[in-house]
């Protein structure tokens, strides 16, 4: 007589178990993970409470870079407004204004003229350049502002002025184009000594054609350099 042998449940049991024993081996990898993340926090905060002042700095630098990035950007957004309203002055605005506010308008007419990186450097340490900016024909131009309160009236700029921008304009700030330029005159001997030298002035008649928005500067100087690019 043959009975049916019963049905055996070891390996079964194993597997179980094994499947136990998995599970219970990643929890206790969890804990640890978890554990080590846990200490490895709380070392960087210890290490950074003794060393805060890197914080600081950190906080420092973020802040600055922060505050550059939107004074350029508000600068970018300036730029182009002007530019699209298509920037005008009257001498009676320009002579109202000081010097600094004097040389970022000349700055703002000529990026109004399509000089996209005109910038306004007139300060201490300017070495004779108060604006610089590069014309759509690629000329680099180098701009010395004379601002007089009392236009025409205020006194004259002379040779002793012109020959410092002169000292500095070519050799130290590259320029293609020199500038002179005021709201109100020049002495007498200023043109000759311009034309042997070969800078322009920008007088105040010129800067009243200039202002009021009919032409770029460079139209209304003579004897501009060729340009370096091809205009658009």
């Amino acid at each position: 007589m043959s009975g049916r042998r019963p049905a055996r449940r070891a390996p079964v049991r194993r597997r179980r178990r094994r499947r136990s024993q998995r599970e219970e081996e990643k929890l206790v990898v969890g804990l640890v993970v978890a554990v080590l993340g846990v200490g490895l926090v709380v070392a960087v905060v210890q290490w950074l409470l003794v060393h805060w002042w890197l914080l600081v700095l950190v906080a420092v630098a973020a802040a600055g870079g922060g505050a550059l990035w939107w004074q350029h950007r508000v600068q970018r957004q300036r730029w182009e407004a002007v530019r699209a309203q298509g920037l005008r002055y009257q001498l009676a605005q320009l002579d109202a204004l000081d010097h600094a506010a004097f040389e970022f308008a000349v700055r703002d007419l000529m990026f109004r003229d399509g000089c996209r990186d005109a910038v306004r450097t007139g300060g201490r340490g300017d070495r004779g350049a108060d604006v610089i900016a590069t014309d759509p024909a690629g000329r680099r131009w180098v701009i010395q502002c004379k601002h007089r309160r009392d236009g025409l009236a205020g006194s004259a700029i002379g040779t002793p002025d012109l020959q410092r921008l002169n000292g500095t304009a070519r050799p130290v700030h590259k320029a293609d184009v020199v500038v002179m330029l005021t709201n109100g005159r020049f002495t007498r001997d200023a043109r000759p000594f311009s034309n042997d030298t070969q800078m322009h002035l920008v007088d105040r008649d010129v800067l009243a054609r200039w202002a009021a928005g009919s032409w770029p500067l460079w139209d209304l100087l003579r004897k501009i350099p060729p340009p370096r690019r091809p205009q658009r």
